[in-house]
């Protein structure tokens, strides 16, 4: 996980006005969080790729296909020191309160620790909502924070002050459905980051049995190929499927100076215990699970028929 703001300044310092800063996280320190790079094949070795030659404008590369569908910032918000998005589930009513996800070490109140899971905290959180161009349209209020942690997956889902019905009749903007099923490698994906205004798109790589960063690890995580270069202030963002539009992954880290199992490196390591690092290489956390944990009135109910998210 990284820092946002003090990274924006190492990174501009180093590269220039032009150049985007490392990854954002929270105000503390801990994981490597969202800053793809290259992405090597699971047969391939590790390739690192220098940051200071990432572009000042959306990295739109994504494999052609007649069912793929252009994806805007609309639905995306901007936190404080991460990116984020307004999202329902496949049974959320119009009338429910609305969500936004973000990372679990984006939270306010610092990095949750390993085993620890934060449910239903109260919380006034503000976020901006950015439309279709990116431009902020308005400011959204959390009421709570109903689910976060940093064990097996790294996520944070927040209840709002305002339903769907009214955010959409008051500025015309929509939420995003969170997909309910698993994820498939080869997909056409893009990030869309509300903190930078600024959309990656790449395909899903591979699903990576373990993904640890220091004291965290996380579970059958999602590692992106090459063309993803998200940098700093990119954690939290939604990763979507191109051709569905719908949200399958939460953008969280990736690994910044080769070290093995580090803050800000997380390595892979697979059933067999076998470690391997991918410098520069990037990663999200699945979020298919979440629709079977939210129930009536878009509720978290973690005792729920197939949810199988940590538990406090």
């Amino acid at each position: 996980m990284r820092k946002p703001l003090v990274a924006a300044l190492i990174a501009l310092a180093i590269a220039g006005a032009g150049a985007a800063p490392a990854v954002a996280a929270p105000a503390v320190a801990a994981p490597a969080v969202a800053a793809p790079a290259v992405a090597a094949p699971v047969s391939e070795a590790p390739t690192a790729v220098s940051k200071a030659s990432t572009p000042a404008v959306a990295d739109t590369k994504a494999v052609a296909s007649p069912t793929l569908q252009a994806v805007t910032l609309a639905g995306t918000v901007a936190l404080s020191n991460c990116s984020g998005s307004l999202v329902r589930f496949p049974n959320s009513l119009d009338t429910d309160p609305a969500l936004v996800l973000s990372n679990g070490h984006c939270l306010e109140t610092g990095f949750p620790a390993p085993g620890q899971v934060i449910v239903n905290r109260a919380s006034s959180r503000t976020f901006g909502l950015l439309n279709s161009a990116g431009t902020r349209v308005a400011t959204l209020r959390a009421s709570k924070i109903a689910y976060a942690t940093m064990t097996d997956t790294d996520a944070s889902v927040y209840q709002l002050t305002s339903t769907y019905a009214t955010i959409r009749s008051s500025y015309g903007i929509s939420a995003l459905t969170v997909q309910d099923t698993h994820p498939t490698a080869g997909t056409a994906i893009t990030v869309a980051s509300g903190y930078w205004k600024r959309l990656y798109s790449c395909n899903v790589d591979a699903f990576v049995y373990r993904v640890k960063e220091g004291d965290w690890t996380w579970k059958d995580s999602v590692r992106y190929t090459s063309a993803c270069q998200t940098i700093g202030g990119t954690s939290g963002s939604p990763v979507i499927d191109q051709a569905t539009g719908k949200v399958v992954a939460v953008n969280n880290t990736g690994n910044e100076d080769g070290e093995s199992c580090t803050v800000n490196n997380p390595c892979e390591v697979d059933a067999s215990g076998n470690v391997t690092v991918r410098q520069g290489i990037n990663y999200a956390q699945q979020t298919y699970q979440f629709p079977a944990c939210f129930t009536t009135r878009n509720q978290l109910n973690l005792s729920a028929a197939g949810c199988v998210l940590p538990k406090p």
